[in-house]
Order: structure tokens, then C-alpha cells, then sequence
């Protein structure tokens, strides 16, 4: 339905358009009178309303009316402007009109979906209707820059994340520079002996994508490295990294070895960090044999030479290819890149924070992690299942949840623990044959054969108890417990509290964001969740983006996530990295703030307000400086400004005040 007016003069031509939605909007709002009550607001010329305005024959019915009528201005009253407001803005283009002649009117989410009176819900439409109508009249013309984009990409974290984001990137012709703060590549994969559920070795998947990432002509890479500083804006960053000294040559060294044999310590007697702990190694070494670059490092807290400067270097000695160098120096890299993928997953939660499961107190709990690396076959056990007192234990309970789906630590499911609880107690009995118990609050199986896993260790004997384990002690109540670890936990299924003796406690611990996240979220300009994760734009339509254009995220740095949602996941940023690059340019929004010069008094209260770090200070002329690159146009300094100098592009004085106005000309009583 249409209604078409004559308009006053002095009053551009508006075009006014309301959408049904279905029943989403018309079932709440009576559409046909809000389009004739705005047919008669001064300057309408058009007013109608259709099933649904976001289609192709409601666009259409747009770009033909603004051209038939000769519209000067549009307005349409319809759902989010974060959903369509583009999509409008495209059909008043098609139809000739500026883009930005045009104002949307959310009646969905601030009318029909928050109210259940008809009649007020449709008299609110008309007077949201009505101040849009009264401010579009005063919009501008306004023109998007365009700004040239860098074809490099940076790529932040070397675990399987970051190795699948630049090898995507790297395949496309792109080149990447990979940047790892450890000393290999691999991150938190390079740990696991198998895989869930099909228990692939997962040595065997990844390291030959390490390998592909090390001999790519695309890509640089820079481990025992960390980004210390970013500029800049999308398109065009200018990014710092510090490279920590390995002591060794990177080009020099082929990985032999032969330095570790000849240490002058014969014996490994420092923190294995690699193997949680639970091996040693010497002041030289390396983290596995498959590490990636098989470079070795020099520890500088441990390496005799390093600290005190007295130590024959045996170890230089031997290495005929004269790769050390215990002058290195920490060097700073400025690289310049169009786009950057943050791929810095998580750190696994720390089980000291729960007393009551005795982690550091009895000798025989144990974190995943750990267990992990004695399953595996280049472990400290080689794989054998042995405890620290050197027995194999006969029973073993397995805890899941521990720093997950819990009020007095973290809240959210980290969504991996139930399924690789399943694989450790598989993993577990068949390295040595011990009772498995798993205690568990929910079993959660969501992904693709992951039920059928649960079944597979149910068919196997591993026992399951429901129920939250309360205190895991040494105290023996029975000759059976002696000597023994006891898991007191209520069995919420059978209806009362058991008590269970084991050997061996392993503990599910859940998924952190990084100690740094918040330091790192600084420094790239993007945000972070409550939980402390990177925060994407949009949960289910830009779930990769963050707010600050061209930095994308991928992996566990985001959410807790498996492995294959991670890979998915950085597939679809290095995806969004290419489409910003392979424009060759962005188009900035005009609706940024600019300085009025001659009014600005130079007081610099705007510049700690920006959250996007876009306004500077020229010291020459006194007076602060708007790069609009930068600028996302959220009017924090507008609003601030206290000489009133700065304005923001599409809310001007008039723009505003008009719809102010509109907003409060009802002629109803109140």
C-alpha cells in the first residue's frame, strides 16, 4: 500500500517505507497506520509499507520510487540498522540518492518485540517514524575514502590455529610473518600423544603443517618472539616485535644435538616446562624432537656461561658449525602489515586453586596435561603410565570439570574436558591396564562422533559416576584405603556418598584466557569478553572480526574449542584476512568526528577519551588532531569536547535537535 503528498516548499522530497517483517513487526504494530500517518508529515511525498523491505522487490520498489518521484530522501522503519541499514543504503545508491540521505527507524527491536499493547506500540512507531522524518531532512551528502591496504599479514600465536591461518594465507600467494613467544611452534597440540575421537596421533597431523609452515617461501617465522608495539590502522599497521636471544644461530644451527651430550652438566636437572614438569633438561636444549625450528635454546637462568660468565663451553666446543653466540642481544623487528590474525589460545587453569583435590599436596594427583605427556611416546615415561614413586597404578579417577561450570572459579563449560577425559581413561587403561573411573557433573558429547566415543569407552569398562567430587584425601577409613589416595564424591545417580580408593588422581583442568590476554587485548585495540576471552563483533555473523577493522581472532584466544572448531575457526579469519586484502583498499564510513580548529583551545580532554586511540595532538598548532582512519565515529569526543569543537558527521546540531523535536511533537497528553 502507498500514499503519495504533495510537498511544502523549501522541504526535500522523503521517501517514507515500513516493513512488516512477517508478523515480527505487523503483529504488534498496525503498519498500515503508521505508513498514512506519516503520508501526511511535512515533506513526505511517498509513504508505504511492504511485506518484506529487506528483499529484492522491496528494494526495488525503493531505487524505482526514488527515481519516479524523485525522491531527495529516505526513510524506512524496519528492524536493526546493524542487520540492513547497508542493505537500504545500497538501494538508495542503485536509485541515485546519496547513501547517506537516508535514516533507518528500528521498530522491531525498540517497538515490536518490547511491547504487547498495540495501540501503544503503534503510536511509539509514529513517533519514532516522525523524528526520523523530521532529521533526515537535514542530512548531508557524504562520500566514503578509500584507503590502500597492505598485502602482508601478521600472524599471532604458532600453535595449530595460527600454523592453519598462515599456511592458508601462505597457499594464497600472501606473504605472512608467524610470530611465537615459545621457542618452537605446536602450541598446546605438540603436547597430546592422540586425538579425540578417532585418536589420531596428533604428532603425525601436525607436524608435517610445522614442517609446511618452517619451508614456505610465504612465510617468515619468528619464534622466541613477542609483539611489543602496534600502529597504525586496518590496512596499514606498522607492528613491532622483540625477538628474545636463543643464544644460538638460528641459520647456523641443523638441530643435531650434540651440544646437549656435551653440557657440562651430564645430567638434566632443571624444570622441563615442555613435559609440565614432571622430566629435566640441561641449560641447552630443546623441547621435542619434532620442534619446529629444531633450533636449541640457551636457558640464560640456568646456563653457567650466562651467568657468570665461567664456564668452559663445552657445548661451543663441539658445534663445528660455530652457532653459539652468548653475546645475542634482545632485537626489535618493525614490520609492516595490512591485516593481523590473533591466534594466542589459552592457558590451561591452574588445579593448586582448588584445595580440596590436593594438587601440589599428594604426589599422585595429577593435571591432564601431565598425564598427557606420560602417555606420550616422546614423554618423560616414554609413554609409560608411572607414577612419581615409580609404581603403575591399578586405579585411577579422572575429574572432570575442575576450574570449569564452577561458581567459586570460572562459570563457563570449556566444552573440551568431557571428551578428552574419555580419551585419557582410554589411553590409560590401555597403557596399563588399571580401573578408569570418571566423575563427571554432565556428560557433554556436541560433536561429530563424539557419542559414539562415549559408547566406545563405556564398552571398554571405564566406569562413570555422576557427581562432583567433594575432597580427594589421604585419610584412611578402611585397610583397603591405606596407603592409598580416597575420592569422596555424592553419587547423584544411586543416591548416596561413595568413597573411592585410587592410585592415581588426574585432574580435567578447564580453558583460560592467556595470564596476558588483557595486555595483549590493549595492545591490538580489541576487546575482551567478561570471561576475559577476545571479543568478536558479532557471536553468529562476524565471529571471527573484532571491533577494530582488519585484526581478526581465531582458536581458544576467542572461546574454549577442540580442535577442529579451532581449524575451522582460523580457516575463517585467514578467509576474512584475503577478502580485506584481495580488495586492494577499504572504504572508511564517513560518520567520523573532525576538529573545528578555530574553535579548538587546545585542552586534550579528547585525546584520553578516544577508545580507539584516534585522536593525537599537534604541537605545533595546539590543537588536537582526528585521524579518521582511526575513528569509528562513537562520539565520545563530540560529547566531551567542552568548546563544543569537535563535530561528528551524521549527527550534527540540526541533525539531532530536529529529531529531538520530532521525537516530542505528539499531540497526545501524557
Amino acid at each position: 500500500m502507498s500514499d503519495n503528498n504533495p510537498v511544502q516548499k523549501n522541504l526535500p522530497r522523503i521517501g517514507f517505507y515500513i516493513c512488516h517483517c512477517g508478523t515480527n513487526i505487523a503483529g504488534t504494530i498496525d503498519v498500515a497506520e503508521v505508513r498514512k500517518y506519516a503520508a501526511g508529515l511535512p515533506g513526505v511525498a511517498v509513504s508505504r509499507d511492504y511485506k518484506y523491505m529487506c528483499s529484492d522487490p522491496g528494494q526495488e520498489m525503493i531505487a524505482k520510487d526514488i527515481k519516479e518521484q524523485k525522491l531527495e530522501r529516505l526513510v524506512v522503519a524496519a528492524c536493526s540498522p546493524n542487520l540492513h541499514e547497508e542493505t537500504f543504503r545500497k538501494a538508495a545508491l542503485k536509485g541515485g540518492l546519496n547513501p547517506f540521505y537516508f535514516q533507518m527507524v528500528n521498530i522491531r527491536e525498540h517497538v515490536a518485540w518490547v511491547h504487547t499493547d498495540k495501540k501503544a506500540a503503534t503510536e511509539k512507531a509514529k513517533d519514532l517514524s516522525r523524528a526520523a522524518i523530521a532529521r533526515v531532512a537535514y542530512h548531508q551528502s557524504l562520500e566514503k575514502k578509500r584507503v590502500p591496504v597492505d598485502p602482508n599479514v601478521l600472524v599471532v600465536g604458532g600453535g595449530i590455529a595460527g600454523i592453519h591461518a598462515a599456511l592458508t594465507l601462505a597457499n594464497a600467494g600472501k606473504k605472512v610473518t608467524l610470530v611465537e613467544r615459545e621457542a618452537t611452534i605446536g602450541g598446546h597440540m605438540a603436547l597430546f600423544d592422540k586425538t579425540f575421537p578417532t585418536l589420531d596421533c596428533a604428532a603425525c597431523i601436525l607436524t608435517p603443517k610445522m614442517s609446511a609452515v618452517k619451508a614456505h617461501p610465504n612465510i617468515t617465522l619468528w619464534t622466541y618472539s613477542e609483539v611489543e608495539k602496534v600502529e597504525g590502522y586496518v590496512g596499514n599497521y606498522k607492528v613491532q616485535v622483540k625477538r628474545k636471544p636463543r643464544y644460538v644461530k638460528e641459520d647456523l644451527c641443523v638441530g643435531c644435538m650434540e651440544c646437549i651430550d656435551a653440557c657440562v652438566f651430564k645430567e638434566p636437572k632443571f624444570h622441563d616446562k615442555f613435559n609440565q614438569g614432571l622430566g629435566k633438561r640441561k641449560p641447552v636444549y630443546i623441547d621435542f624432537p619434532q620442534a619446529t625450528p629444531k633450533v636449541v635454546l640457551v636457558d640464560p637462568e640456568t646456563c653457567i656461561q650466562l651467568k657468570t660468565g665461567k664456564c668452559k663451553k663445552s657445548c661451543a666446543a663441539v658445534c663445528d658449525r660455530n652457532a653459539f653466540d652468548f653475546e645475542q642481544k634482545p632485537e626489535i623487528k618493525e614490520i609492516q602489515v595490512g591485516a593481523i590474525v590473533l591466534a594466542t589460545g589459552f592457558k590451561a587453569y591452574d588445579a593448586k586453586r582448588d584445595y580440596v583435590y590436593g594438587y601440589g599436596r599428594y604426589p599422585g594427583v595429577y593435571t591432564a596435561l601431565e598425564v598427557e605427556r606420560l602417555v606420550n611416546a616422546s614423554g618423560p615415561t616414554s609413554g609409560e603410565i608411572v607414577l612419581r614413586d615409580g609404581k603403575r597404578p591399578k586405579a585411577v579417577g579422572i575429574v572432570h570439570c575442575v576450574g570449569s561450570r564452577d561458581a567459586k572459579s570460572n562459570k563457563w563449560c570449556s566444552r573440551v574436558c568431557c571428551m578428552y577425559s574419555l580419551k585419557l581413561a582410554h589411553l590409560i587403561k590401555e597403557h596399563s591396564g588399571a580401573d578408569v573411573y570418571n566423575f563427571y557433573i554432565d556428560m557433554r558429547a556436541p560433536g561429530k562422533a563424539y557419542e559414539e566415543f562415549y559408547d566406545k569407552l563405556l564398552g571398554e569398562g571405564v566406569q562413570f559416576i555422576r557427581g562432583r567430587v567433594a575432597e580427594v584425601t589421604d585419610w584412611a577409613m578402611t585397610p583397603g584405603e591405606e596407603g592409598r589416595l580416597v575420592m569422596r564424591v555424592e553419587d547423584t545417580l544411586a543416591g548416596f556418598v561413595r568413597r573411592i580408593p585410587v592410585d592415581m588422581v588426574v585432574l580435567s583442568t578447564g580453558l583460560e584466557p592467556q595470564a596476558d590476554a588483557q595486555e595483549v587485548r590493549r595492545r591490538f585495540n580489541i576487546g575482551c569478553g567478561t570471561e576475559g576471552f577476545f571479543q568478536e563483533r558479532h557471536p553468529k555473523l562476524a565471529p571471527v572480526n573484532t571491533f577494530t577493522d582488519g585484526i581478526y581472532i581465531a582458536g581458544a584466544c576467542q572461546a574454549p574449542r577442540d580442535i577442529p572448531d579451532t581449524v575451522a575457526q582460523a580457516g575463517a579469519a585467514a578467509a576474512e584476512a584475503l577478502a580485506l586484502i584481495d580488495a586492494g583498499f577499504v572504504e572508511l564510513e564517513p560518520n567520523t568526528s573532525r576538529v573545528i580548529e578555530d574553535e579548538c583551545c587546545g585542552c586534550k580532554s579528547c585525546i584520553s577519551l578516544c577508545p580507539y586511540s584516534a585522536i593525537t595532538f599537534d604541537e605545533v598548532k595546539k590543537k588536537a588532531v582526528i585521524n579518521e582512519v582511526l575513528c569509528k565515529g562513537c562520539g565520545v569526543c563530540a560529547a566531551a569536547c567542552p568548546s563544543g569543537s569537535i563535530r561528528q558527521n551524521l549527527f550534527e546540531d540540526d541533525e539531532i535537535f530536529s529529531e529531538i523535536k520530532g521525537i516530542l511533537a505528539n499531540d497526545r497528553k501524557i
